[in-house]
């Protein structure tokens, strides 16, 4: 699986994190949950965080569906 791109984030003084993937806003934290996301952010890589904090990631079953029948060309 390659690693996902495109995700960006801004933190505000407020403890408002905005997250946006392509340059279109993807999710919005506050509170406990945004600091949180900072804490795994700079712990991990960056790009699987928020991925996983927005939901935009693969979730494993990507080769059974394109092996079944219906989607073989």
């Amino acid at each position: 699986m390659s690693n996902p791109n495109g995700f960006a984030y801004t933190a505000s003084a407020s403890g408002t994190v905005h997250i946006t993937h392509h340059n279109r806003p993807a999710t919005t934290l506050n509170g406990s949950r945004a600091s949180r996301f900072i804490q795994e952010v700079t712990a991990g890589d960056p790009q699987l965080v928020m991925a996983r904090w927005t939901g935009n990631y693969k979730r494993g079953n990507e080769r059974t569906a394109r092996e079944h029948p219906r989607n073989r060309r």
